[in-house]
């Protein structure tokens, strides 16, 4: 709908202008002051649940080890009993991974939606500044396919950003 209206002025002889910029949202997170101290952060998280996930894991082949080496002497009921205790061990190690990742994932998403904010605030500062109309996400999946380099915006974007969140 929008679109046929600007048709329609277009076509009805008024210019439809505007000032258009792009800007990569990945540099920003990269280059930035308080996008590397988001991305350590995240980092430090998930290495702590990476490390609480190893140990249980060496805790599960030394189970399976002693188990190993046992088996002979033990007898039919114990063997099933201790085969019992490693598959739920097993099962709440995989209920414990998965609940960690998922942990990393939500922190994960907290912190670059935030980040995502200050960078649309950032982003509307330089704009207004430039006289900017639209600004559009130039970073990978992002949708321009083609910009001039002239155009974008992002280094302004990361002074600014350093500035505002040293």
């Amino acid at each position: 709908m929008a679109l046929l209206a600007v048709s329609g002025c277009a076509a009805g002889g008024a210019k439809v202008e505007g000032k258009i910029g792009v800007v990569d949202p990945a540099r920003v997170l990269n280059e930035t002051n308080s996008g590397k101290k988001a991305k350590d952060s995240l980092s430090v998280f998930s290495k702590n649940r990476q490390a609480l996930i190893e140990m249980d894991e060496k805790e599960l082949r030394r189970m399976e080890e002693d188990f190993g080496r046992q088996a002979s002497v033990l007898s039919a009921t114990a063997k099933r009993e201790r085969e019992e205790q490693f598959r739920r061990r097993v099962a709440e190690y995989q209920q414990k991974a998965g609940d960690l990742n998922r942990e990393v994932q939500e922190k994960q998403k907290d912190v670059l939606e935030g980040f995502r904010e200050k960078v649309g605030l950032i982003v509307g500062k330089v704009s207004k500044r430039l006289g900017l109309q639209v600004v559009m996400d130039k970073g990978k999946g992002g949708p321009t396919l083609y910009s001039e380099e002239g155009l974008d915006i992002t280094g302004q974007v990361i002074d600014e950003f350093n500035r505002e969140y040293p």
